[in-house]
């Protein structure tokens, strides 16, 4: 059976539905940057979105190909996560998803190396004819976060984060959001397919001990 990062880190992957505090250790991404309004219809994120999963499913299925990728498992590919931030504000404006910044986002396994990721790139060049030069491998350091789950539109959001806020505060916390530390978003449901009222999302956010 395939491994399942959701089914096996219920800690990252599935909280409660009410805030927690959560230490995210060093994980290993594949990532695009960009900007602008994640709606857009052929535009910037949709198509990193798709840039992302082409290189995800061409080291997952490696397996079927000549590339030996050293301490291989079979595994589920992670659910799309983001970061978020807009230039001079502090946490999120969700009334102007156009000056949005972002990094998309899927978690790789530990036993994927930046030497396997080049390959993954290439070979997917090769054999998808596109262009994949905008994916990076990224080692990403979360540590000390406040994390809850959120159920609903993504517009909704503010809801979830203002409680989220309190209990940070109520336990002794700072939110830590910086050019570093980002507004994060874990995407459990495909918004394609599930009704907006009932997307699962985790949001999570940097904080500092007071």
């Amino acid at each position: 059976m395939a491994f399942d990062y959701k089914k096996e880190y219920k800690e990252f992957y599935m909280p409660p539905h009410k805030p927690t505090i959560i230490t995210v250790p060093p994980m290993n991404y594949i990532a695009v940057r960009g900007h602008g309004d994640p709606n857009a219809e052929d535009g910037e994120y949709k198509q990193a979105i798709g840039l992302l999963y082409g290189i995800a499913f061409t080291i997952k299925m490696s397996k079927k190909g000549e590339r030996r990728i050293e301490g291989y498992f079979d595994y589920v590919v992670p659910p799309l996560e983001g970061f978020w931030w807009q230039d001079g504000v502090n946490g999120i404006d969700y009334s102007h998803k156009e000056n949005f910044k972002w990094i998309a986002l899927i978690r790789v396994p530990d036993f994927v190396k930046k030497a396997d990721f080049d390959w993954a790139v290439s070979e997917a060049t090769d054999k998808k004819k596109n262009d994949f030069s905008k994916v990076e491998f990224l080692t990403y350091d979360e540590g000390l976060c406040v994390q809850c789950m959120h159920i609903g539109s993504y517009d909704s959001e503010p809801a979830t984060v203002q409680l989220m806020h309190e209990f940070m505060e109520q336990n002794g916390y700072a939110l830590d959001i910086s050019e570093k530390r980002f507004h994060h978003e874990l995407y459990l449901s495909d918004a394609r397919r599930v009704p907006a009222e009932k997307l699962k999302t985790v949001i999570r956010h940097p904080i500092i001990a007071l």
